[in-house]
């Protein structure tokens, strides 16, 4: 009975201390020195992350990524350009916990606000004058003018933006806690949506019924609509019967 006891109180916390290590964990730890990401095109299955590769075939070559050494294209609307490396670009982030981003940013431009639903960001200035916000649960703004050298952290899943404040085109690169933190935008979400163009179509279709029905209406106080031919001639016959009383 005494060692069922014992076991007892040794299970239970070490059970507690397993669940809150899990609760605060972004990613899960690798159980293994590396890690990459196997192609996919040899990928078969389907799970929570990405497979490795085979050990016998890691190299070097799996730890080193180019794809941010060159700044994005920023001749567009936005006049900005952000690329997210995540783990299945560069196989060596892979079970790391970590993605990495470079953001190029022409004068005026501006990086909308957009969320990452699994992961922290820390920001840093290389080049140029950014102010950098984010807004959290309580609706409150959280902004710095930030230059080069400076950095800055944006909380997990909170909206957040920047923009370039000064005279010269900016960079700045970004380290997110996750291999695949995800991206919501704003703008994309509210109006690039299906959802969004059928609510759309549903709102014009109530706005029409509302004007046909308030046309009905205008006809009890012997005023007729004019916006078809059948309406028009309608009218006509009124107003011949009023001029011959």
């Amino acid at each position: 009975m005494k060692n069922s006891t014992l076991l007892l109180c040794i299970f239970l916390p070490s059970c507690f201390l397993i669940f809150i290590n899990l609760s605060f964990a972004v990613d899960g730890d690798s159980l293994q020195d590396t890690c990459p990401a196997s192609p996919p095109e040899q990928q078969t299955v389907f799970i929570n992350g990405l497979p490795c590769k085979n050990p016998a075939t890691v190299t070097a070559s799996d730890f080193k990524s180019t794809k941010l050494n060159q700044p994005g294209n920023i001749d567009n609307f936005d006049r900005s350009f952000t690329a997210i490396v995540s783990a299945s670009e560069f196989p060596g982030l892979n079970t790391l916990g970590l993605a990495i981003a470079r953001t190029d940013l022409d004068v005026d431009g501006l990086v909308m606000p957009h969320s990452h639903p699994r992961a922290s960001e820390i920001l840093y200035v290389s080049k140029g004058v950014l102010i950098a916000g984010f807004i959290d649960t309580q609706n409150q703004l959280f902004q710095r003018t930030l230059r080069e050298g400076d950095v800055f952290v944006f909380p997990r899943g909170l909206l957040h933006y920047c923009l370039n404040s000064g005279f010269e085109t900016a960079t700045a690169f970004s380290v997110l806690n996750s291999q695949n933190p995800g991206l919501v935008r704003i703008a994309d979400a509210m109006f690039g949506s299906e959802v969004i163009k059928m609510l759309k179509l549903r709102l014009i279709s109530i706005s029409k019924l509302e004007v046909d029905r308030a046309a009905e209406n205008v006809t009890l106080f012997g005023f007729y609509p004019v916006d078809d031919d059948s309406n028009l001639e309608i009218g006509r016959e009124k107003k011949k019967k009023r001029e011959t009383v």
